[in-house]
């Protein structure tokens, strides 16, 4: 099975090939690195721009509205708030315009923590770009989301912020990307460079074939019908272990909502779910003051409240300014499995 990281790759090689990308561009994405975590390794269209987040979207959103469907990626997320005012431009521009001009383009950036990156490696930038209106927002937990979701946003003809957990960018998946060989060695050997010299190295792509995962669409990844939980990116996987050790140790019936989505994000999916369950926890990694569940919290209130059994809980990362190198620290700062235990335990046991 591939990881995200190839399912990124294989998504943009079929995005040059089949959807009109000829714009792949951002700091070490072009050859010989093919980005800090090869998800541009080996495309045809892929070059190296300066270290200058502020150039790179300005020249994605220039390219947008000249006709072209760029895909940019800024390094890390941590070094985007400097491109706030740009973000905001390409959010507005088709509103503004009354839909003159279309504005398609992709930002993608690693997110979160996990990685033991510290300060400048470990942020989460969900909340933040939540708040830029008319950017559509994505974050996958899983390769074959990933390979949908960019097919999806290279299509898509509002800009869309394709955000990539950085933790989850060598985890492998469940199920096969459209046109992927079953043997995994053999997808590394086709797709992935070999270390050391690598100029006279070229892909052997597979027959990828089309599979969008339409924005604004979640999915259940765990059925359930006591608790419903409501997450994303790298703590769905999580969320979906708890689930299952739950299911297998008979503590409850827990049902994973994997938003997929930010911005739109399915409300309708929420609450069917919590329609059914009648309790419900939200969990992110973001910082918990101002957080994008908040929004969908006191949604639940005045739209759900009659539907609750108990109050709704969100678990999510501590208010700290940033995540500590130490795992200790990192461990600390954002929701962990044995709080997501906890978190599940808590609320089945309060009385309706």
């Amino acid at each position: 099975m591939a990881n995200m990281a190839q399912a990124i790759r294989m998504a943009l090689h079929y995005g040059e090939e089949k959807l009109g990308v000829r714009e792949i561009f951002g700091e070490d994405v072009g050859a010989p690195l093919g980005g800090v975590f090869t998800v541009t390794q080996g495309l045809k269209t892929a070059w190296n721009s300066p270290l200058d987040e502020r150039g790179i979207v300005g020249a994605a959103l220039g390219l947008a509205w000249a006709g072209f469907r760029p895909v940019a990626e800024v390094q890390f997320v941590d070094y985007i708030f400097n491109t706030i005012d740009l973000l905001k431009l390409c959010g507005n521009s088709t509103w503004a315009s009354g839909g003159k001009f279309p504005t398609p383009m992709v930002i993608m950036t690693p997110t979160g923590s996990g990685i033991h990156g510290s300060i400048y490696h470990s942020h989460s930038f969900d909340s933040i770009a939540s708040k830029i209106h008319g950017m559509k927002v994505v974050c996958p937990s899983t390769p074959l989301d990933a390979y949908g979701l960019m097919l999806a946003a290279i299509k898509d003809d509002n800009p869309v912020l394709f955000l990539k957990p950085k933790a989850l960018l060598r985890a492998k998946g469940e199920e096969l990307i459209p046109g992927e060989p079953a043997d995994e060695k053999a997808l590394k050997d086709m797709i992935d460079a070999p270390i050391g010299d690598r100029t006279k190295w070229k892909p052997r792509w597979p027959d990828l074939t089309d599979f969008t995962v339409p924005i604004g669409q979640a999915k259940i990844s765990h059925e359930g019908t006591d608790v419903t939980i409501v997450t994303h990116g790298r703590l769905a996987p999580v969320c979906l272990e708890v689930a299952r050790d739950f299911e297998a140790d008979g503590k409850g019936s827990v049902e994973v909502l994997d938003l997929r989505s930010l911005i739109p994000y399915d409300w309708k999916a929420i609450t069917s779910s919590l329609k059914k369950t009648g309790r419900i926890l939200f969990v992110n990694e973001d910082t918990e003051i101002s957080n994008f569940a908040e929004h969908l919290f006191r949604r639940v209130i005045d739209e759900m409240f009659y539907e609750l059994e108990v109050r709704p809980r969100l678990l999510c990362g501590k208010a700290v300014p940033g995540i500590g190198l130490s795992p200790v620290l990192e461990y600390a700062s954002v929701p962990q499995k044995a709080d997501v235990v906890r978190a599940i335990e808590a609320i089945l046991a309060e009385p309706a």
